[in-house]
């Protein structure tokens, strides 16, 4: 057991969200944020909704091990292969958390003003109470966390180069956003490490 590698969980009940601070400099955190700037094959994030096409600022990007189909929103992505930082960056989130992911969401905000809604991952390709790994680079961002019975609400402040790990039943009992600031004026990106069980 490596004693200098904690992590505090942030929910009261009902979950396990592990929050470990800063796990890469920032120096390297600088590195890695403008590598993925320049190098992820990013796209516009699109969402069907009441049956409208939507297309935000933010912008996604889907790898993985295979070709994995992922689908929210009403619309799939199909993984492509992962680049040297994205294996880099994967291999130090899984020796941090004793977690192995064979997929990785991102997304570029490129300032405070792109957000993202309440929601929960709860897609049926994921991994069933299976561990998301949300790595942060970039402008340090406000993240809250919501009950979805007794409405209890938490936020934190997600530091350059932090991560933060969802797992158990909390996609079950809880919603999460990031909510938009107008005082955000840099970039953030948000590498989501995931692990798809495609279905048979």
């Amino acid at each position: 057991m490596d004693l200098f590698n904690t992590s505090l969980n942030i929910l009261p009940f009902d979950g396990e969200v592990d929050y470990y601070g800063s796990i890469i400099d920032l120096t390297r955190a600088q590195y890695y944020l403008e590598k993925l700037m320049h190098r992820i094959d990013w796209d516009y994030d699109k969402a069907i909704i009441y049956g409208k096409l939507i297309i935000t600022k933010r912008k996604v990007a889907w790898y993985g091990d295979q070709p994995f189909e992922y689908t929210y929103s009403k619309t799939t992505k199909s993984a492509i292969p992962w680049t040297k930082e994205l294996l880099e960056l994967k291999e130090i989130v899984e020796l941090k958390t004793g977690e192995s992911f064979n997929s990785c969401l991102l997304n570029l905000y490129h300032t405070g003003e792109e957000g993202m809604a309440w929601h929960s991952d709860g897609e049926v390709d994921l991994k069933k109470n299976g561990a998301i790994a949300s790595l942060s680079l970039g402008a340090e961002r406000k993240f809250s966390f919501k009950h979805k019975t007794t409405k209890h609400s938490i936020a934190i402040n997600l530091e350059k180069g932090s991560l933060l790990v969802m797992k158990g039943v909390t996609q079950t009992h809880w919603l999460h956003r990031l909510p938009p600031s107008k005082k955000v004026k840099t970039p953030r990106i948000n590498l989501t490490f995931r692990t798809i069980e495609p279905s048979e």
